[in-house]
């Protein structure tokens, strides 16, 4: 695809419309809507529809009949008798005006999508849920694997032992008080205040009294481990528990009528317009792609086809001027998504992290010495390591890999990598070992548990490495530990994790453990870690830590690195691989 001819793309490819109408629509609700439409929560089911069920039509049949239930009633359940059944349930909360509802069912409508085909996804914005499932889910109160808490805020932390322990008391109070109103008034809804923490409960009608006990007293467990967040929110199969330091919520009804009620009104149909061009979309889309599968199959079924495989002992020709890596569907997509978002959905815990660790340890010891050839990865880094739907990690994008022969103690190649996870000895001196690959994976490590890029060349802060450093030569060590976490983490295990992170990013190359020594010391607790050597802190002046380097001269390199390194972004990449996984935005590539 050429650069200088961009419309050959956009109207050559049939999503661009799609994309389109989603683009604006998601702009319109930002500049326009109420708050209350902001997402707290999307997730989609691992079980796909089949093909053959003509999933998508039956879908938007669904979602129209919800439409009109909620235009009427605010909530309402419809259920699809298809080839896969569809159980569908929409409930705005109880103190939207009839306008807001609309507004904030139009906004998950033109969201839920994304999911398909999946055939269960549910999602939660600040003042409506919709869901649709496979099976009768209306009475489920309850779900262990799905139900989540979302601590993110953009108004940050409550710093200070006394004001922690405050908002940990009013948090307390409020929900308490909410939920008990949710339960005894029989709406299941309460809103409150205690001490400027504000609250609020919503049950969904279909659960029932002692359905919205039960789920509303989970979620309560749940949202007191937000603080000290200022912010937390509990999305259960049943309910919905929110608190902040900021009044979110209404308080009666919403005055209609006026310029205001005009304007809402041209919203809504303009937004119930884009929903309903998308779910034409979806199905032509949906129309052209079963096409184009029965076409596939047909053609799969050659004998032809099958012999040339079997006489070329599958050496593919794969034909054309590219060679393509296809990797396994991967919903989660990449870590750095959970460890450095903002606004992140889902905050992983110490368990998921240390699995996350190792798993990425045991992969790595196997490129370095677990097969016939060494592979040297040479760009370990967050956004590399992919997740499947059980959080296990991937080691993704081999495009700078480099295969490593046993008679030899060192490579001298051109440098290519990422800043802040690059091993000193190989970023001055081109001099690349499975030690480099050790490095990288000891920044990555310090990054998950402690929730912060490695801003090695930031002059106006601490690099992490340093920060690590010095919290461990004071025995303070589980303070950098990430503050999403709170203080559910095993203290002595996550000290022991750190010291290995410093291990892996010790100055010195001879110095670091092998990656086989790593999973040893992660899997056996018990094992006496070597006490770690400093690690260099390389304050230079580089605006990004995050950028890749895909090539250049070291001698270039080693004589600006004692000074200010030039950064220019390239037009195109060395790399002759393309990896069509999970989406993910593309690194710009830099040459120094």
């Amino acid at each position: 695809m050429s650069c200088s001819n961009p419309s050959y793309f956009y109207f050559n490819d049939p999503s661009w419309v799609l994309t389109t109408i989603i683009f604006l629509l998601y702009f319109t609700f930002s500049v326009l809507s109420d708050p209350r439409i902001s997402q707290a929560g999307l997730y989609c089911g691992d079980v796909k529809a089949p093909l053959k069920a003509n999933y998508v039509p039956s879908f938007v049949k669904e979602m129209e009949s919800l439409s009109q239930l909620v235009a009427t009633s605010n909530w309402g359940v419809h259920f699809v008798n298809s080839t896969v059944p569809i159980y569908g349930f929409a409930q705005c909360f109880h103190d939207l005006s009839r306008t807001d509802c609309l507004l904030c069912y139009a906004a998950s409508r033109t969201k839920l999508p994304r999911c398909l085909p999946s055939v269960s996804a549910r999602i939660y914005l600040d003042g409506c849920f919709l869901r649709y499932d496979n099976y009768n889910f209306y009475t489920e109160d309850t779900n262990p694997k799905r139900d989540t808490v979302n601590c993110s805020s953009q108004y940050g932390l409550v710093v200070g032992e006394k004001e922690k322990l405050e908002l940990s008391k009013s948090v307390g109070q409020v929900i308490d008080n909410v939920s008990r109103i949710a339960v005894s008034e029989g709406k299941g809804f309460g809103v409150g205040e205690v001490e400027g923490i504000y609250a609020l409960a919503q049950c969904w009608k279909t659960v029932g009294v002692n359905g919205c006990r039960n789920c509303l007293n989970k979620a309560a467990k749940q949202v007191r481990g937000c603080v000290p967040n200022r912010e937390g929110r509990a999305l259960n199969a049943g309910c919905y528990l929110r608190y902040s330091t900021v009044k979110f919520y209404d308080e009666g009804d919403k005055a209609e009528g006026g310029n205001g009620s005009f304007r809402r009104g041209a919203i809504i149909a303009t937004v119930l317009a884009a929903a309903a061009i998308i779910m034409l979309s979806l199905s032509a889309s949906y129309a052209v792609f079963s096409r184009l599968s029965k076409i596939r199959r047909e053609r799969s079924n050659l004998g032809p086809i099958s012999t040339s495989l079997s006489r070329s002992s599958l050496n593919l020709n794969i034909e054309g001027p590219e060679s393509l890596l296809v990797y396994e569907y991967l919903p989660n997509k990449s870590l750095d998504q959970f460890i450095f978002e903002k606004n992140r959905t889902q905050i992983l815990t110490w368990k998921q992290r240390f699995d996350i660790i190792l798993g990425t340890a045991e992969g790595l010891a196997y490129l370095h010495g677990g097969s016939k050839i060494r592979i040297i990865h040479r760009d370990i880094k967050s956004s590399n390591i992919l997740l499947d739907s059980n959080m296990t990690p991937k080691i993704a994008d081999f495009g700078l890999a480099r295969c490593f022969g046993t008679d030899k103690t060192h490579l001298s190649t051109g440098i290519a990598g990422t800043l802040g996870y690059m091993a000193p000895e190989y970023l001055i001196r081109g001099q690349l070992t499975d030690k480099a690959d050790v490095y990288s994976y000891g920044v990555l490590l310090l990054e998950i548990i402690c929730g912060r890029r490695n801003n090695v060349f930031r002059e106006d802060s601490s690099s992490l490495l340093q920060t690590v450093w010095k919290l461990s030569r004071s025995n303070r060590v589980t303070e950098a530990v990430d503050p999403c976490l709170g203080a559910v983490f095993p203290a002595k295990e996550t000290s022991t994790v750190l010291q290995i992170g410093l291990l892996c990013t010790q100055a010195s190359a001879s110095l670091r453990p092998s990656m086989a020594e790593v999973v040893y010391m992660l899997s056996n607790p018990t094992t006496d870690i070597p006490v770690p050597n400093q690690p260099p802190f390389m304050n230079t002046g580089m605006p990004d830590s995050d950028s890749s380097i895909r090539s250049f001269s070291t001698n270039s390199f080693v004589s600006n690195a004692l000074k200010k390194i030039g950064v220019s972004r390239s037009s195109s990449e060395s790399s002759s691989m393309r990896s069509d996984g999970p989406a993910r935005s593309e690194e710009p590539i830099m040459e120094v």
